[in-house]
């Protein structure tokens, strides 16, 4: 008798949480589902990037990448040996992304993992699979797996887009609007002159929503500029879905419009994947290693707490961003619009992720006044309790070198050293917002969400001065921080027990280095 696969042991960081206030349904054991296995690569990346933070990253030419990074033929051999055994079938094998994409029944996959699903239905109306408790795989591939996603398909993330309220207090102007244009702001932030971002593709995540072509043409032309090439990508199943500007077209049309009008000629690749664990991970990993064009930028609005996220997320989640920085891809993450709480109500700080990984560019939010192209007062972003830029100490990440000259405080929830957020901040209050259209209905939106594709189209125009990618800007800025226009008026603690970080001279966990001067940035850049 075959003993192989016999012996089964827990995937580690796989823990999950059962869903809590939801009623389970039934489920139909029948049904077919995909997931998603990554495995280990040939030789890790760990240290490759943070080093000292005194160096400049040499950055990896793909073919280089994928012989020395990718997944080796015999631990892919051995996942296909094992979904022989389990009966289920092969759908896609990527040796780059490390991924083994299987599909099998409910029941096949349970067995196979020894998990049990359920349907839960949310307060919201909104059906998924969910799990609870730990997955487990047969021991001889303990060390091979990394991570396994799909099997739960609980929504993961949430868009960080607030669209402005007549009731907002503090209303500038003694109420009269204050928002701008993206264009203008790329003026008001001194973007470097007489770049476009051309030969730039800046990547666009999005787990929701869609896009009209007839928005776009509108919109740009009466900007008076070309509107940019735009073009929908599938991930796993997920396409271009445009509805109604209540839903999350908002955030989809936010950062095609940003990003589009502060980089005009690059070309915007919107990858549009299922609002899971699996799909979110599986659309970096399309982004950052397209093959037919692999991205500049990669902007990402979506996330949610670290407390949310499975440990085996975080991991194999921050490994693609460490994949993305040693490729000399950019990535810009939202770092949230509920303060210091990040939306959690337990009385502690929370930070967002994906934008705590030490290697994204992690994007804050302020409140912006500006006349005649001039800035007259910026301070940190907070209207509200849920309408504040997040920031904070990562209780996750540990503080990264680039980091450590900066006084980066001990988290207020545990007193530990972590990885700082944000790194950069521009404007995100939605009474001081974003000019955009949505749906055919003219709107003003804020939120950190905008400032992640402003960041991604001020990359894209540096990319294209240097003739070079900028990458991991992370070391230069840090080393650097007079690229940036400090802010030091405002907080953003917004939990009940009042924890959370004020702003103040240099860095601080509300809005960074500060605010970019785009061409002092490319300046140090370019040196």
């Amino acid at each position: 008798m075959n003993s192989e696969f016999t012996n089964y042991v827990e995937l580690a960081g796989s823990h999950k949480m059962a869903p809590h206030g939801e009623r389970r349904e039934g489920i139909d054991k029948g049904m077919p589902i995909t997931i998603s296995v990554y495995v280990r690569p040939k030789e890790p990346l760990l240290g490759l990037i943070l080093g000292t933070g005194t160096k400049k990253l040499a950055t990896l030419a793909r073919g280089r990448y994928k012989s020395k990074h990718g997944a080796t033929k015999s631990d892919v051999k051995k996942i296909t040996r094992f979904a022989h055994h389990a009966g289920l079938s092969i759908l896609d094998i990527d040796e780059v992304q490390r991924r083994v994409e299987l599909r099998g029944t409910i029941s096949m996959m349970e067995q196979a993992f020894k998990v049990e699903l359920n349907n839960f239905l949310s307060e919201k109306g909104i059906l998924y699979r969910g799990r609870s408790g730990s997955i487990r795989i047969p021991a001889e591939l303990t060390g091979v797996v990394e991570g396994v996603f799909g099997l739960d398909d609980r929504p993961i993330a949430t868009p960080k887009f607030q669209v402005l309220k007549s009731a907002l207090k503090n209303n500038v102007n003694e109420g009269k609007q204050n928002s701008f244009y993206p264009n203008q702001l790329a003026e008001i932030y001194n973007f470097p002159s007489g770049t476009t971002g051309k030969n730039q593709r800046i990547a666009i995540i999005e787990l929701g929503g869609g896009y009209r072509a007839a928005d776009i043409t509108n919109y740009f032309s009466a900007l008076g500029i070309a509107p940019p090439t735009v073009v929908g990508i599938s991930v796993d199943g997920a396409i271009n879905n445009p509805s109604t500007s209540d839903s999350a077209d908002g955030e989809v049309m936010l950062d095609i419009e940003v990003a589009g009008a502060t980089a005009p000629g690059s070309l915007l690749a919107v990858y549009f994947a299922p609002n899971t664990d699996k799909g979110f991970l599986d659309a970096i990993n399309a982004a950052v290693h397209d093959k037919q064009n692999g991205a500049d930028i990669v902007s990402i609005s979506w996330g949610a707490p670290e407390s949310a996220w499975t440990d085996q997320s975080l991991k194999v989640y921050n490994t693609a961003f460490q994949a993305a920085a040693s490729l000399g891809v950019t990535v810009c993450a939202a770092a949230g619009d509920s303060g210091s709480s990040d939306g959690v109500t337990d009385g502690l700080a929370h930070v967002d992720f994906p934008s705590s990984s030490p290697y994204v560019l992690a994007c804050g939010g302020t409140r912006l006044i500006a006349k005649g192209g001039k800035i007259q007062s910026e301070t940190v972003w907070h209207e509200s309790s849920t309408s504040a830029t997040g920031g904070g100490v990562s209780e996750v990440f540990e503080l990264p070198s680039y980091q450590e000259e900066v006084n980066v405080p001990v988290s207020v929830n545990s007193n530990k050293k972590g990885r700082g957020v944000p790194d950069l901040a521009a404007v995100a209050d939605p009474a001081t917002g974003y000019n955009v259209l949505v749906d055919g209905d003219r709107l003003v939106i804020g939120g950190t969400s905008a400032v992640a594709p402003l960041i991604a189209g001020l990359i894209a125009r540096i990319n294209e001065g240097r003739n070079k990618n900028a990458g991991f800007i992370h070391p230069e800025l840090y080393r650097n921080l007079s690229v940036c226009r400090d802010i030091t008026q405002g907080d953003n603690i917004t939990t009940p027990g009042n924890k959370g970080y004020k702003a103040g001279a240099g860095w601080d966990a509300c809005t960074g280095c500060g605010t970019p001067i785009g061409s002092a940035l490319e300046k140090v850049l370019k040196g």
